[in-house]
């Protein structure tokens, strides 16, 4: 089951329900824990190619659940770097640990100004109460 609601104050959200937390030029994204938990139990994770540019707004990769398949959306633009093979074969950790070992790519930014256009946790989770 799901980890306790959070939106971690380091992290920059994407409307869409996606996370990033931004090191530099490279960025780690995930699924929120909002979204996670609309999704209900993720059972399947395909995670895209390593080296395959994503662009910000755009879908990347899918999640499947119990209840849907969804698209994820890249909160930034980049290249993938490396991808988490392990939500792949565990799909469930999106659920349990949707900021940690629930990350689903780390791509090299090619845009650090799109940053400015991402929300912080207060402006996330004001956007999910509405």
């Amino acid at each position: 089951m799901a980890t306790e609601e959070s939106y971690p104050e380091d992290l920059r959200y994407h409307p869409e329900h996606d996370w990033a937390r931004i090191e530099g030029d490279q960025a780690t994204f995930g699924i929120t824990w909002y979204a996670q938990d609309s999704l209900g139990d993720v059972v399947f994770f395909d995670p895209p190619e390593v080296g395959a540019t994503i662009a910000k707004d755009e879908p990347y990769t899918e999640v499947e659940s119990v209840k849907a398949v969804s698209d994820v959306i890249a909160p930034l633009s980049g290249e993938i770097l490396e991808v988490n093979d392990e939500a792949g074969t565990n799909p469930e950790l999106i659920n349990t640990d949707p900021y940690g070992q629930g990350w689903m790519v780390k791509v090299k930014l090619t845009d650090t100004s799109e940053v400015e256009a991402l929300l912080d946790a207060d402006g996330y989770r004001e956007l999910i109460a509405e």
